[in-house]
């Protein structure tokens, strides 16, 4: 199943001539239509009579996280490209939700930086709240779905700081989306990254070095994982800069492509 966040391009008014419904709607992608949803997408929700084409609604991100929790050197060469191993435990990092856009939305290059990187991931989305999970537990009751997400990074400053936090949180540095599918199949699950149509990375899920599974058990140990809560799996090798006039595309496969121009800072 696709759930979404979305709005449509065209609002019905009501009595007094004001959009009927301009705060984003929650839906389920059917084909090439989008059903809106009553209810929570995290609980209890049924479809409701009222339906859009795809191409008359523009999708949001699909879910407001308290927290986007991401994992860094989860793949061995990504890790060697950067002169580095595979930590014994996986090495984490937060983006703030005020990073967040959604599929189409630009990436605005900051003029701090002269090195902005693409990092395409598969991300899991927390359905349920989870805390200290057991070691062998299984964790994707917890779970709500995946999704396609691009962890920006400012390389240069990434490197300057010694810690990842400023290079990874400038708004519109966590592009996620399109949408969550609730049923994967991560042994048959890709990863890719597009510059311009040309692929850039590639890799399987089975290939992390820590799974998703260990991954949301850990974190679990570590913090709270609320409802819409974000964790980023961690990118393959490959990654690189990125420039103004760019269209950078991160594809899960069973999900979905996630595309986002790229411009530079008009300020």
């Amino acid at each position: 199943m696709k759930l979404c966040r979305f709005q449509p391009l065209e609002f019905d008014l009501d009595a007094v001539g004001r959009p009927a419904h301009p705060e984003p709607l929650s839906g389920v992608i059917e084909g090439a239509a989008v059903r809106e949803i009553v209810g929570e997408m995290f609980s209890a929700w049924r479809p409701s009579e009222r339906s859009w084409p795809l191409e008359r609604v523009r999708l949001l991100p699909p879910v407001s996280p308290s927290k986007i929790v991401c994992v860094g050197k989860n793949y061995k060469e990504h890790a060697a490209e950067f002169d580095g191993e595979v930590p014994k435990e996986p090495v984490i990092f937060l983006k703030p939700p005020s990073a967040i856009i959604g599929p189409g939305e630009p990436i605005v290059l900051t003029p701090l930086s002269k090195r902005v990187d693409y990092e395409g991931e598969l991300a899991l989305v927390v359905g349920r709240p989870c805390r200290n999970l057991g070691e062998r537990e299984d964790p994707r009751p917890f779970l709500l779905g995946y999704m396609c997400l691009n962890d920006v990074t400012a390389r240069d400053l990434q490197r300057a700081d010694g810690q990842w936090t400023r290079g990874k949180s400038f708004d519109t540095f966590c592009p996620m989306g399109p949408l969550v599918e609730t049923q994967l199949d991560l042994s048959r699950t890709t990863v890719e990254t597009f510059v311009n149509g040309e692929r850039k990375q590639l890799a399987r899920a089975t290939d992390m070095a820590f799974s998703p599974d260990f991954i949301v058990r850990w974190l679990s140990r570590v913090m709270t994982l609320l409802p819409g809560d974000v964790i980023a799996t961690g990118t393959p090798a490959g990654v690189g800069p990125l420039k103004a006039g760019d269209v950078v595309e991160v594809a899960v496969n069973g999900v979905g492509t996630l595309h986002n121009p790229v411009v530079a800072d008009s300020a």
